[in-house]
């Protein structure tokens, strides 16, 4: 399962974004810091790196977008959802709740609240994307070699996200592409060595 991480970030990887994420100002009530990417790049793992080393500088959420997009045709959507489900609500001092959705029933299924934090990763492709970008303080592309991250998407994933694998990667370019994600972002990481 795509959150299921197996093994650690690398340390030098979380003390970049870390040191960016403790000299920023916040853009919307806590410091966001949007891990985002092509799918098997590494950005869970990061994200929970990034989270665990930020807890003694105050209360840390995460938000994985996995719970946001619409089904396997709805990365473009995830941006907006993000900010008007979370960002913008956080940006005017209020609670932010966002609904989840269910890849098993392939329908919305809940809502997850965001508990109150001084720092908020969201783990996710589009998560500096288009109107999601104006409240992210840190923007961090998390990259590498795509037959690496088709490896380690389907070992982690299972066969059953094969015939969804181009799909999403076309998803994937075409928004990155239109956005230009990765020359926008502050850092840059490949995780091709991991």
């Amino acid at each position: 399962m795509w959150d299921e991480v197996k093994q650690p970030a690398r340390q030098e990887h979380v003390a970049a974004v870390v040191a960016l994420a403790l000299a920023a100002q916040p853009a919307c009530g806590p410091v966001v810091v949007a891990l985002d990417g092509p799918s098997g790049a590494g950005k869970t793992t990061l994200a929970r790196g990034v989270a665990s080393a930020l807890e003694p500088a105050g209360p840390v959420a995460v938000l994985h977008l996995d719970h946001l997009y619409p089904g396997w045709d709805g990365l473009a959507q995830a941006p907006a959802l993000l900010a008007t489900q979370v960002l913008e609500p956080l940006a005017r001092g209020q609670r932010a709740a966002y609904r989840i959705w269910s890849w098993v029933r392939d329908e919305w299924a809940g809502t997850r609240e965001v508990p109150p934090c001084r720092y908020l990763v969201v783990d996710g492709c589009g998560s500096s994307v288009g109107p999601a970008r104006a409240y992210a303080a840190v923007t961090v592309f998390v990259d590498a070699d795509p037959a690496q991250r088709m490896r380690r998407g389907l070992e982690r994933d299972g066969e059953t996200y094969r015939p969804h694998w181009q799909r999403w990667a076309d998803q994937e370019a075409a928004l990155f592409a239109a956005d230009r994600t990765r020359e926008r972002a502050d850092l840059l990481l490949d995780t091709s060595t991991l």
